[in-house]
Formats: C-alpha cells, structure tokens, sequence
C-alpha cells in the first residue's frame, strides 16, 4: 500500500511539474526571411504561415524587427509595413532587433546605439496604434557584449529608451536548416524538403531536451524556457510540427513578459567573450562550468551543413 501511494505521488509531482514548465517563442529578423527565394507573395506566405500556427496553438509570440527590410528608396514600403500590421491585428507583439542587425562587437557603441533608435522609427507607432506593448529588445546574433564595461554601456541605454533585452534559452541552428530547405525549394525537390523538415523537427526537439537537463543540472528544476526561431519558409510550412512537440514535452506557451519572471533570468552574466550562445551556457560559464558539462548539445547534420 505504501509503495503504491509513494508511487501515486511521485507520479502526481512530476505531473505538476509537467504542466509548470513554459516557453516563450521568439521569431527574429522580422518580417520574414526568404533567402532570396520569390516576391511579395512568398514572403506574405511565410508571414501568413506563421501567424496561423501560432493562431492554432494559442501562441502569444514576440516578432523582432529589423526595419531594414522594411525600406525601398528610401521609404517605408506600405505591403512590408503591412506583414508587421499582420502580427499585431492577430494579438502578437513585436519587438526591436535593430534597424540593420549589426553586430555588436563589430562597431561602435555610438553606431550601434543609434541603430537601435532608428530600428523602431516605424515599428514602435505602429504598435502604439495597435495598442500593443514594444518595450522589449533582442542582441542581433545574440552578442551583448566583449566584456563587463561594454555590456553595461548598453544595458543602461536600452533602459534609459525604455527596453528590456530579451535573453534566449534555447538557441540553436535552425536558420542552417532553413537555408538548406530553400535551395531544395528552388529546384522542387520535395523529397529532399521533407527530409530536411523532418531531420529538423528531430534536431529542435534534441535541442529542448538538451537546454531542459542544462537548467535543470544548474538551477535544479527546469526553467521558463526562451526559444529563437526565424520567420522563414521552413518555420512557415513546419512551425506547427514543432509546437506540437512542446506540448508533448508538457510546455504551455507564454509571452515574453511571462516567460521573463522566472528568476532564472536574473542570474549574473559575469564572463564574456566574442561569443553568441544561450543564457544558460553564459549562466554556466560565469559559474564556472566548463568541459563535460556542456557534453551532449545536439548537432546539425552533416549534409545540412554542406
């Protein structure tokens, strides 16, 4: 009788724990990525695609712009402004990813400053109009910075304009895989798509199994998770086969303001160097971690890669 309710309990806990874990899907590069692949259509196409999986499964996202693609000749072009205006009249938000996606570490802290102020100039009243929050901001290939002074420079300006930095759990390589499926999509080569879509599915689901155990082997329970995904035409065609699998790993979908209240986000980032990696890895580092520790991340396929 014991054993069946020890049982009963252990089962009932990690139930519980199950239905607590939560993700916050994060697409970059807003508003789409087409890999020089078709016009207008496709890219409404990859906008449409992706804002209907997230429709489907009740998914609040978050968008991060970079109002560079929204230009020609110089203005603001009324049908990409529009693919933004899709998001946000379907209830998700959108967010700042700078103007040009610069790197950091690359240019100066006044450019880059100044890159961010001019990557909201159409996006932040759009979504005022929309009365939607923009508040939030996310480093373009994940670089915060080389080292402490730097990082705090930019942390103190994006809170004196008004933003939060959006950190990301599980990073991983997807834009590989995308580019991979629009070459196969150039020559209509269906079977190599599917391939490539399946092989993808299998490698994001490796890389939530593999960021779940590293939180869970430094903060002892499995964190509120950060997912960075690109609005592309894989994430377009395949982006509900990968919400399916979060929900069978047990996690519900929350919103960028959610996800960012597990106090796992507060951890000190004491280490850097010229490095674009998850919060976890810098959260390990600036513990230090190192060598076995960070064993087991899963890799793209080698034919992916080629």
């Amino acid at each position: 009788m014991k054993t069946a309710l020890s049982f009963l309990l252990t089962l009932l806990v990690l139930i519980g724990q199950a239905q607590d874990k939560k993700v916050c899907i994060t697409v970059d590069d807003l508003p789409t990525v087409s890999y020089g692949v078709g016009g207008y259509d496709h890219r409404l196409q990859i906008t449409d695609g992706i804002i209907e999986a997230f429709k489907a499964f009740g998914v609040p996202a978050i968008g991060y712009v970079n109002e560079t693609k929204l230009y020609q000749l110089g203005k603001p072009d009324p049908s990409e402004v529009e693919l933004l205006e899709k998001w946000l009249s379907n209830g998700l938000e959108l967010g700042n990813h700078t103007y040009a996606h610069l790197n950091y570490h690359e240019v100066t802290f006044e450019e880059f400053t100044a890159n961010i102020l001019k990557g909201e100039r159409v996006t932040k009243p759009l979504a005022e109009r929309y009365q939607s929050p923009y508040k939030y901001f996310r480093h373009p290939y994940l670089r915060i910075g080389l080292r402490q002074s730097q990082v705090d420079s930019l942390q103190s300006f994006l809170a004196t304009h008004g933003y939060i930095e959006s950190p990301v759990t599980i990073d991983n390589d997807d834009y590989l895989f995308a580019v991979a499926y629009a070459r196969a999509y150039k020559k209509d080569d269906q079977s190599l798509m599917e391939r490539i879509a399946t092989d993808y599915i299998d490698y994001m689901e490796a890389k939530l199994v593999y960021f779940e155990q590293q939180s869970i082997r430094l903060f002892g329970r499995p964190m509120d998770q950060t997912l960075l995904i690109h609005a592309n035409y894989l994430n377009a065609r395949h982006l509900k086969d990968l919400l399916k699998v979060y929900r069978h790993h047990g996690y519900a979908f929350v919103s960028q303001s959610e996800v960012l209240k597990d106090e796992a986000y507060q951890h000190p980032v004491t280490k850097h160097g010229n490095w674009g990696i998850s919060w976890i890895d810098r959260w390990a580092i600036s513990e230090g971690k190192s060598g076995d520790f960070f064993e087991g991340d899963p890799a793209v396929p080698g034919y992916i890669r080629e």
